[in-house]
């Protein structure tokens, strides 16, 4: 295949819901939430809503029990991460098939397709079709000249559309929206930004580098102004993708009011994220407490520690790092997140990320 080189970013349209539909014809319509076990008794956020539940301002994260006050008949189904997982499968090896396509995996529901074409458009429309045969599963496809300005093109031809945003039509079609619209900024870095007169992605684009040192640090600053213009990397690497860490989480039915269900707590989470890392062969170097007070307050705990396989180490520095919790406070949810050094032949390079911790 001959022509231009483009980067295409394939998304698939509320995913989760949608290979739930796929299971059960009768929801087509519905609207849809899924989340945790499914009982909107229990705490549990959204993992996903179909846009009929959407509709309602159900979105993910919200709290299991407020999405179902908000969509008193919606059908609430428990997360099925097995059958997520496989038929994301499924999606990905199509994609890899499709003529000249280099595929970068960036998660469930989502990859950069880097393609020689003379017409993009074409070429998503034959992605689309292919992931629809094969799996009945409907996504968007932004079309791009970097990987940011084809990440942010696919919001825009949300649902089951295609949008080009190049370095030709980035500020006619980007310019007036807010910040937090850019892939890689969100709602707390774009409240920093306008703290310092930023607000729409125009001013962000027009911003001098070096004036966003003094806030953002000299990696950063300069970063975000690059994501401003829609600039920087038009590569697709398909190496294959290494987790930098692996972190286990879990949302107490009851919150944890005495320092040995603390314990106990801590104690369970690194044995699970011990069990991942281990799978990894690789050391951990760093460890990050996620805390969440009753009713919502999340409060994290990060510490670099030195190099180590010794699983009763990493349990005595979690248990230590657990020592920066506030006595008294009722705990909602504990998180652990372990990190690891990345090897040599991992994926090189800078993409900006929604969500983690």
């Amino acid at each position: 295949m001959s022509g231009n080189q483009w980067v295409l970013h394939v998304d698939l349209d509320q995913f989760i819901a949608a290979v739930e539909v796929l299971r059960r014809p009768e929801l087509a319509g519905k609207p849809v939430i899924v989340g945790g076990r499914g009982d909107p008794a229990e705490r549990a956020v959204v993992s996903t809503a179909s846009y009929e539940a959407r509709a309602f301002g159900v979105g993910s994260g919200m709290p299991l029990r407020i999405a179902a006050r908000k969509v008193p008949d919606a059908v609430i189904l428990p997360v099925d991460s097995e059958a997520y997982l496989a038929a994301s499968d499924v999606v990905m090896a199509t994609l890899r098939t499709q003529p000249g396509a280099v595929v970068q995996v960036l998660g469930w529901d989502e990859a950069f397709v880097g393609t020689q074409t003379e017409d993009p458009e074409s070429y998503a429309r034959s992605l689309q079709a292919a992931v629809l045969e094969d799996t009945q599963l409907h996504c968007s496809v932004g079309i791009g000249d970097t990987l940011v300005r084809a990440k942010n093109a696919t919001d825009l031809g949300k649902p089951a559309g295609v949008f080009r945003l190049t370095a030709d039509n980035w500020l006619e079609v980007m310019g007036g929206r807010p910040t937090k619209e850019l892939w890689g900024v969100g709602s707390k870095i774009s409240g920093r930004l306008a703290k310092l007169g930023i607000s729409t992605v125009a001013e962000l684009a027009a911003a001098d580098p070096q004036a966003l040192v003094p806030e953002f640090g000299p990696k950063m600053g300069p970063w975000y102004a690059e994501l401003g213009r829609g600039d920087g990397s038009a590569e697709v690497d398909d190496t294959p993708w290494v987790a930098r860490g692996h972190s286990r989480e879990t949302t107490f039915q009851q919150d944890l009011t005495e320092p040995a269900q603390v314990d106990e707590a801590i104690r369970q989470l690194t044995a699970d994220v011990l069990k991942d890392v281990a799978a990894e062969g690789r050391p951990v170097i760093g460890l990050t407490l996620k805390v969440r007070y009753a009713p919502f307050t999340t409060k994290t705990h990060a510490r670099k520690i030195p190099e180590t396989f010794d699983t009763n180490d990493v349990l005595a520095r979690a248990l230590d790092l657990a020592g920066a919790i506030d006595p008294g406070r009722p705990i909602r949810l504990l998180g652990l997140r372990a990190e690891m050094p990345m090897p040599d032949s991992a994926r090189k390079g800078h993409t900006p990320t929604r969500g983690g911790w």
